[in-house]
């Protein structure tokens, strides 16, 4: 699926413009004018079609026109759990990201997808992260008291459809 993002021009007297990557917009931007024949120098970038998680990934990192080349390049080369680093982090554990500096590998984030925090309950005791619990026992187990306790460090979270349990360090 193809990524359209909207440039609003912050000019009032002037139209803005649909782009599908950095070229496009570059040409479109440099091509922009406004009722007075004066050039378009600032914009406005809009999400306007595309992936969920690009969508959101554009929302958490601020996407702005100095962005647009490495937002595009970072869309086509980060895989899903990339995406969902940068998400968590920089929009829901206060993380800052620079395109310059800062990499989906350099935030201190444990992500696990599909997953409720009832669901990494049960996950936890099977990697037998409280101690070694025969599986006979195992199902007398309060897995909703242990649920309620791992809140105390992992939250739920929806990104793009995704239901997931994360943890910021």
């Amino acid at each position: 699926m193809n990524t359209v993002l909207y440039a609003q021009p912050y000019d009032l007297s002037a139209t803005g413009f649909s782009f599908e990557d950095a070229e496009d917009y570059a040409t479109k931007a440099a091509a922009c004018r406004n009722a007075y024949g004066g050039r378009v120098e600032e914009f406005e970038i809009q999400f306007i079609d595309g992936e969920a998680i690009n969508a959101q990934l554009a929302e958490a990192v601020g996407l702005h026109q100095g962005g647009i080349a490495v937002f595009f390049q970072a869309i086509a080369d980060w895989d899903e759990r990339d995406k969902l680093a940068v998400i968590i982090a920089v929009g829901e554990c206060g993380y800052v990201f620079d395109w310059a500096s800062s990499a989906p590998g350099d935030f201190d984030v444990d992500i696990y997808e599909g997953m409720s925090l009832e669901d990494l309950a049960e996950e936890f005791v099977d990697q037998g992260l409280f101690g070694e619990i025969p599986k006979l026992l195992q199902s007398y187990l309060d897995y909703d008291a242990i649920a309620r306790d791992l809140a105390m460090d992992y939250t739920e979270a929806e990104v793009a459809g995704m239901r997931l349990v994360y943890r910021c360090s």
